[in-house]
C-alpha cells in the first residue's frame, strides 16, 4: 500500500454534473471523507459550467468532517483580492481550519474576459501581489478606509496554506519566496518530470532560506472498462478551448489509465521521489471510482 497521501478531486468538470450537481458532489464529498483520502479538491473555471469555487467551498465544508480541503486551482486575477480572501478565510473557519489554496495564473483568456478581468494580470507578478493583499486581510491590517479592518479571520493562524498551482520553472522560483508549496499537474503522470520539478522546488525554497515546501501533484486517471476512452471522452469536453485535433492527440497519452493495481503501483513511484500527495482527477462522475481506489488505499 503506498504511503503517499492521496486526494480526490471531485467531478466538477463533467458534463452530466448540471444534471444532479447537488446530490453527485454530496455523495462523492461524503465518500471521500469516509475513506482513506487526505484531501477533496476540485478547480475553477469561468467559461463553463462548473459550479462557482466560493460557493462549493461552504457546500463540502458542512458535506465533509475530516478530509483538507483544497482548490486545484483558483486564478486569484479573476477575483477582487479582498473579496477572495474573505471567502476563503470563510471557508477555514466553516471547515474547522481544513483548507489549503492551491493558485495558479490561469491559462485560458476566456475565463479572464468572462469577468472582465485585465489580461494584463494574467502573470505571476499578478498572482504574488494578490496573495500579499490576502495575506494582509488574513492578518488583520486595515486594507480599505473602513472603521474594522475585512473579517472574519482564517481559523488557521496567517491563514491556510498557499500552494503555487504550476509546471513552469520560473513559476516555481518566484513563488519560493511567498508560497507554501507547490500543486503541480502532470499532464502523463510522468513520474521523471515531476522529480525535476521538486528538485527545483527544494532548490528554490532552500535558496530563499526557508523550510521545504509542500510537495503535491495531480493527474487525469480511469480505471476499469475502457480506461483511455473515459480519458479521451473528459478531454474532448474539458479542453474545449483547444482545437480537437490537438486533444485528440493529448488523449492518447494523458494522465493514468489501467487497473486499480497498477495505479497503485504509479503511487508507489511517486511516493519514492518525495511527493507529498497526489491529487487523482476523476475522468467521470460514477462515484464507484472513488471506491475502487479507496480499496487500494
Amino acid at each position: 500500500m503506498p504511503r503517499v497521501q492521496v486526494g480526490m478531486t471531485l467531478p466538477v468538470m463533467e458534463p452530466d454534473l448540471p444534471l444532479g450537481m447537488a446530490s453527485i458532489l454530496e455523495a462523492w464529498s461524503r465518500t471521500i471523507d469516509e475513506g482513506p483520502y487526505a484531501s477533496l479538491c476540485f478547480g475553477e473555471r469561468m467559461a463553463f459550467d462548473n459550479p462557482d469555487s466560493a460557493t462549493l467551498l461552504g457546500a463540502v465544508a458542512a458535506w465533509t468532517e475530516r478530509v483538507r480541503l483544497t482548490t486545484t486551482v483558483v486564478v486569484p486575477q479573476l477575483h477582487h483580492p479582498v473579496l477572495l480572501a474573505k471567502s476563503l478565510a470563510t471557508a477555514d473557519q466553516l471547515s474547522g481550519g481544513r483548507l489549503s489554496v492551491g493558485i495558479g495564473v490561469g491559462g485560458r483568456e476566456e475565463d479572464y474576459r468572462a469577468v472582465d478581468a485585465d489580461l494584463a494580470t494574467q502573470t505571476i507578478a499578478g498572482m504574488a501581489g494578490a496573495v500579499e493583499t490576502m495575506r494582509r486581510v488574513w492578518a488583520g491590517e486595515r486594507v480599505t478606509d473602513a472603521v474594522r479592518p475585512v473579517g472574519p479571520p482564517p481559523l488557521q493562524p496567517g491563514g491556510p496554506e498557499i500552494l503555487v498551482g504550476t509546471m513552469g520553472k520560473k513559476t516555481i522560483r518566484s513563488a519560493a519566496r511567498w508560497a507554501d508549496g507547490v500543486a503541480g499537474v502532470t499532464l502523463n503522470a510522468d513520474v521523471d518530470e515531476v522529480d525535476g520539478l521538486f528538485r527545483l522546488a527544494r532548490e528554490a525554497w532552500g535558496s530563499e532560506g526557508r523550510e521545504a515546501p509542500r510537495l503535491t501533484t495531480s493527474f487525469w486517471f480511469a480505471v476499469g472498462d475502457d480506461p483511455r476512452g473515459q480519458v479521451h471522452r473528459h478531454l474532448r469536453h474539458y479542453m474545449n478551448w483547444l482545437p480537437v485535433e490537438l486533444v485528440d492527440a493529448l488523449a492518447a497519452t494523458a494522465g493514468f489509465a489501467g487497473t486499480p493495481t497498477e495505479l497503485r503501483d504509479a503511487l508507489k513511484r511517486f511516493e519514492d521521489i518525495g511527493c507529498d500527495e497526489v491529487h487523482l482527477i476523476p475522468t467521470s462522475s460514477d462515484l464507484t471510482q472513488v471506491e475502487r481506489i479507496a480499496e487500494i488505499l
